[in-house]
């Protein structure tokens, strides 16, 4: 194999790489000495900002193929026919632990992919739960900082995450999930995916449908319980990281079934609740899961921090046949995401290699941070013009979407839709086992144990009332590991 000359990084060769330059062997270091500057400074600023939520992933490339014809439901040219493969990256994280967080921390996880399609990238970004913390999103920053340090004491505080959740009911049904063995992964092998979003889909005839999209783990669900993830900690921080490559490695490629569920326009306005609520699902009973195709994961990035730190995802990347609904969280995302990336990745963040489009891009963005590309050459950084060829083609003009109100204001997002314990008491009683109730008990138990300061009463009075509404038996246990007394003005206030 031919060698490589040491160069800086401008190319200029260079042979004195052990020893600065100094005035004699013992004398000051010479300002002259650039490549040791060169270096250090490059060395300075290796690390961009952390991602404020998401900071600590594992990613891997792969394909999707579509095994089902669902081109009755949209155009999407990722599923154009069956048989067709699309390449993807995908990266799996923790979402409020930073980067040096244990993989098994009691948290959601983040489960995001990126299409490399035809039609431009696709990049559905959701968790490892159908389901979220909140339904608007001026309540996420707020929610966010409550996963966080405290800022006076700089540790995290079972205080402020009960403190908010207990103000905020229709967190309960995330909380129930969280606080199961379901918020301790065994790996990221072992746990479904869902976009979690209601999203749109529409198909040649420009015929729009509802749309949630579920990613089903072909390895098959497998959780730690508390004490396990515990353990792993002390002896293994990056667990699910060293899982996936290994796994990966020896050819056990991990593999999950995409399928959608459908709602139609019209049962959407009829529906017994919002179906654009995140805190809610639809059950698969009255929308039973419509089977798409396979994603396999089955390469591994040569370098981590080019492909999985530098991943930029973005709800609002969707491509023809693909759209948005009026869910509030993803409206509000679409805005947040793509910003979050230009501040920690520069303006030009989509010519990453790991982000960027394989197919044709042509648009009139020039200039800014990171500007790897030809930066349009010569050609017009204007439009209209009378010199260059690119045309907008109407064939991907969307539908229109009806609108259900022309009145614009601050609407009370709990008015008429405020019932957040029917679907948690279900998931208590009809999807978990007698094992599953007594480990998300002892959960609770353990994590509200840490609530301290003047207002513990009162913030575990309140969550308990929400436990008690979800069911009585949860609401009874989790008093009971908590030694508090159920008397009847409480349960009343709970009824």
């Amino acid at each position: 194999m031919e060698k490589k000359k040491l160069t800086t990084a401008s190319g200029r060769p260079f042979f004195e790489f052990e020893n600065s330059m100094t005035v004699g062997p013992r004398g000051p270091i010479l300002l002259q000495d650039y490549f040791l500057h060169e270096d250090m400074a490059h060395f300075n600023r290796e690390r961009i900002p952390e991602r404020v939520v998401h900071a600590k992933g594992t990613g891997a490339f792969g394909t999707f193929t579509v095994t089902n014809d669902i081109t009755q439901y949209t155009k999407a040219k990722i599923f154009s026919e069956i048989g067709k493969q699309t390449p993807m990256f995908a990266r799996f994280s923790l979402v409020a632990g930073e980067k040096g967080s244990a993989d098994t921390e009691r948290d959601p996880r983040g489960f995001a992919l990126k299409f490399y399609t035809e039609d431009g990238n696709w990049d559905l970004v959701g968790n490892n739960t159908p389901v979220f913390f909140i339904k608007d999103p001026k309540k996420f920053s707020h929610f966010i900082h409550t996963q966080k340090r405290d800022p006076k004491t700089n540790c995290k505080s079972p205080t402020m995450v009960w403190d908010f959740w207990s103000l905020n009911p229709e967190s309960l049904h995330q909380v129930i999930i969280l606080m199961s063995d379901r918020g301790t992964p065994y790996s990221y092998r072992h746990m479904h995916g869902f976009g979690s979003h209601t999203f749109s889909l529409f198909n040649k005839n420009n015929e729009r449908i509802w749309a949630k999209f579920h990613f089903i783990t072909l390895q098959g669900i497998k959780n730690f319980t508390d004490k396990e993830a515990n353990e792993m900690k002390v002896t293994d921080l990056d667990h699910s990281q060293r899982d996936m490559v290994e796994a990966i490695e020896r050819k056990d490629f991990p593999k999950w079934a995409m399928r959608i569920q459908v709602m139609t326009d019209e049962q959407a306005k009829s529906f017994k609740f919002n179906p654009f609520d995140v805190t809610k699902v639809w059950s698969h009973k009255d929308f039973p899961l419509i089977d798409v195709g396979i994603m396999e994961l089955n390469r591994i990035p040569e370098n981590y921090f080019r492909d999985v730190e530098q991943a930029a995802f973005d709800p609002a990347h969707v491509v023809d046949g693909i759209g948005y609904s009026p869910d509030k969280m993803l409206q509000g995302r679409l805005l947040s995401y793509p910003d979050a990336q230009r501040y920690r990745l520069g303006a030009n963040y989509e010519q990453i290699p790991v982000n960027e489009c394989p197919y044709s891009v042509a648009n009139y963005q020039r200039d800014g941070q990171m500007q790897t590309g030809d930066n349009g050459g010569s050609k017009p950084n204007y439009r209209p013009n009378s010199f260059d060829d690119i045309v907008a083609d109407e064939s991907y003009k969307e539908p229109a979407m009806q609108l259900e109100s022309t009145v614009a204001g601050w609407f009370d997002r709990n008015e008429n839709d405020d019932d957040y314990f029917t679907q948690p008491g279900i998931l208590y009683r009809e999807a978990m086992n007698e094992q599953d109730r007594i480990n998300l008990a002892n959960n609770i138990v353990s994590a509200m144990s840490g609530i301290c300061g003047e207002k513990r009463d009162e913030i575990i009075n309140r969550q308990l009332c929400h436990f008690f509404r979800a069911d009585i038996q949860l609401g009874m246990a989790v008093a009971k590991g908590l030694d508090v007394t159920i008397d009847e003005k409480t349960m009343d206030h709970a009824r």
